[in-house]
C-alpha cells in the first residue's frame, strides 16, 4: 500500500483495513441520503446505521456522534476536492479560485452545509482532531496558492475571513454562492 492509499484508508480514530474502509464509506453514503431525508437535527447514528445495512455497535466504532460522522464526510470531500484550483500565474487569483473552490464545497446541498457548520462547532475530541486536519488543510492550499511569497500573517487572515463567511453561510444568513462572492472581496481587500 502506498503513502498515498494509506491516507484514505486513515479515518479520525484509526487506520482501516479495505473492509472497515467500505464500512466507512457506506455510513458516510448512508449518512448523506439519512441527512438529505431527515436534516441534521433528524439524523441519528442508529438511523445511519440501519440505511448502510450495519448494526449500530460498528457504526459507534468508527464515530462518536453525529457531529463526527458529518465532519468525516466534510473532511472527505476536501481532501477529494480539487487542488490547485488555478495555476494561474498571479497569486491573488490562484488564492481567490482556492477560496471560492473551498466555500463552494457543499453550496448546491442544503441539509450538507448547514449541517457541517454546526457539526465543525462540535466539541467531540473526534470533532477537533477533525477540524483541525480541515484546518491544515485549509491553511496548506491558500499557502501553496501564495507562493512564492506566502506571508503566515495574510494566510492566516485569509484563514479567519473563510472560517468567519463559512459560519455566516452556515446559520443561513447568505447563500454560499453569495458568501463566496463576498469573501472573495474581503480577500482582494488583505492581498492588496
Amino acid at each position: 500500500m502506498s503513502e498515498g492509499d494509506s491516507k484514505i484508508l486513515e479515518a479520525t480514530r484509526r487506520r482501516l483495513s479495505g473492509k472497515q474502509a467500505d464500512t466507512v464509506d457506506k455510513l458516510t453514503r448512508a449518512a448523506m441520503e439519512v441527512l438529505s431525508r431527515e436534516g441534521f437535527a433528524g439524523l441519528t447514528i442508529r438511523m445511519v446505521a440501519t440505511a448502510a445495512g450495519v448494526g449500530t455497535a460498528t457504526a459507534y466504532t468508527y464515530f462518536s456522534s453525529k457531529e463526527h460522522l458529518v465532519a468525516e464526510i466534510f473532511w472527505r470531500r476536501i481532501r477529494s476536492s480539487e487542488s490547485p484550483v488555478s495555476d494561474d500565474a498571479d497569486p491573488t487569483v490562484r488564492v481567490l479560485a482556492e477560496l471560492r473552490g473551498i466555500a463552494l464545497l457543499v453550496a448546491d446541498e442544503q441539509e450538507l452545509s448547514g449541517a457541517v457548520t454546526s457539526a465543525l462547532l462540535g466539541r467531540d475530541p473526534d470533532v477537533q482532531h477533525l477540524r483541525t486536519r480541515i484546518g491544515m488543510e485549509i491553511r496548506q492550499r491558500i499557502t501553496r496558492a501564495m507562493e512564492p511569497e506566502a506571508d503566515p500573517e495574510t494566510v492566516e487572515s485569509l484563514e479567519l475571513l473563510y472560517a468567519g463567511a463559512l459560519v455566516r453561510a452556515g446559520m443561513g444568513y447568505e447563500s454560499y454562492a453569495d458568501i463566496a462572492d463576498r469573501l472573495e472581496r474581503a480577500a482582494l481587500r488583505v492581498l492588496k
